[in-house]
């Protein structure tokens, strides 16, 4: 009954069909269906996907080229010990340059910086099979592989861009940074079989050379797409990224740690339980179940740091019981658990990282936590392998639950390692408003 003017006016209502209360539900089960999951969402955002595309084929090359090196060195030269000397001081120059490229393209944009480095990278990639070839002195094999340590933190890069494209939407910056952990673990996971395959079928230093292609490919296609690249801040900028993270570098160090004793460790116990090349297929299962809890963590709401340190603490002790029974079908089982508490973790631990570096230093501070974690996986290599030599292999199982003991203990007693989340660096618009 509707008031008009002076008229009333009474309508009757049509009745529903008999068939609405049953069709209603099945209508919203349909346009539940229909709705994007979080992925399908982040990857409809325009310019994502051609930047991961380029993300992905620079970044697998990462696990690549230290196998590479190694095979190709110790092949040609036959010495291990000048193959890991060679492969030990790349590593220690990336931690040394790695900041500063960093720095450099946040102060002046990834394409301008990223590309030339990446040339230089190349460059020594390609000097480095040039003087193994030819029988050069052994010096220029550790010039020639320290020049590579240009190479842009590609991960970094791509993550800075997930930063400024979702710096409004703190849910989906969460499952982009969960993807980003993923694609981590799949390519390194990928990268060693791959480099492996191609040295050991078609030659020593094939694994080199498609490294470096596709190093250049997947950086030049990356930087191409400018539109999402961060912009360069036109403000001085202040604040250390160093000091903003020191209460958390720590605990990146001893992260690494727990990975490098881990795999050290589960490879010289798969060596005497006499797997020999099937080995790595066990290995490979910790990387896969940190890649599949990388993705799922990206669908559910972040948890605290301390909540993963301690779910990581928890998983670094099963692999050691399972080597205590014999069984290599229990250490794998327990090698698969305790990688699905790593990628939580370090996506946690980014979040912390991306809230406290200083605005427009994000690549800088991401870099330094990625040389944190190297250098623990270096210290964590070598520790294992001192106790496997003194005390075997099931023994050095106690090298990383000890790390992520320590890790807990540094989580749990750090004043400043709180849970930010990404939301302590989100800025938030009114209801209604589109972000600028």
């Amino acid at each position: 009954m509707t008031v008009t003017g002076s008229t009333l006016v009474i309508t009757a209502a049509s009745p529903a069909p008999a068939t609405a209360p049953a069709a209603a539900p099945a209508a919203r089960r349909r346009a539940a269906g229909r709705a994007p999951g979080p992925y399908r969402r982040l990857f409809a955002l325009p310019g994502t996907r051609g930047f991961t595309a380029g993300n992905l084929i620079a970044r697998l090359p990462m696990g690549m080229f230290g196998v590479s090196a190694v095979m190709m060195i110790a092949g040609q030269r036959g010495s291990y010990a000048l193959a890991g000397a060679v492969t030990a001081t790349g590593l220690a120059a990336t931690a040394v340059v790695a900041p500063w490229t960093a720095r450099l393209i946040d102060r002046h944009g990834q394409a301008r910086v990223a590309v030339p480095a990446t040339l230089i990278a190349v460059l020594g990639s390609l000097a480095l099979v040039a003087c193994v070839r030819s029988g050069a002195p052994a010096w220029t094999l550790f010039a020639s592989y320290a020049a590579t340590a240009t190479t842009p933190n590609i991960g970094g890069m791509s993550r800075a861009r997930w930063t400024h494209l979702l710096r409004d939407s703190p849910d989906a910056h969460h499952t982009a940074m969960s993807f980003e952990q993923a694609a981590d673990e799949l390519c390194f996971m990928l990268g060693p079989v791959l480099a492996a395959f191609l040295c050991g079928v078609l030659f020593p230093e094939a694994g080199t050379l498609a490294g470096a292609a596709l190093l250049l490919t997947g950086m030049l296609v990356f930087t191409s797409c400018r539109a999402t690249q961060p912009p360069v801040a036109a403000a001085p900028r202040r604040g250390s990224p160093l000091r903003a993270l020191g209460p958390l570098l720590p605990l990146f160090l001893v992260t690494g740690v727990v990975f490098g004793s881990m795999e050290v460790t589960s490879i010289a116990y798969l060596d005497v339980q006499g797997l020999g090349a099937a080995s790595g297929l066990v290995l490979a299962l910790q990387a896969a179940g940190s890649c599949a809890a990388g993705l799922l963590y990206g669908t559910v709401r972040a948890r605290s740091l301390k909540t993963c340190v301690c779910a990581l603490a928890v998983s670094m002790t099963l692999p050691w019981a399972a080597a205590a029974t014999g069984s290599v079908t229990a250490l794998a089982g327990a090698l698969l658990l305790a990688g699905m508490t790593t990628a939580p973790t370090m996506v946690t631990a980014m979040s912390q990282v991306h809230a406290r570096t200083p605005e427009g230093r994000l690549n800088e501070g991401m870099t330094l936590a990625v040389t944190a974690i190297f250098a623990g996986i270096a210290a964590g290599a070598a520790s294992a392998g001192w106790v496997v030599e003194g005390a075997g292999p099931t023994a050095a199982y106690a090298v990383p639950a000890t790390a992520a003991l320590i890790a807990l203990a540094i989580a749990l007693t750090g004043r400043s390692i709180r849970r930010p989340s990404d939301r302590s660096r989100v800025v938030r618009t009114t209801a209604g408003q589109d972000p600028q």
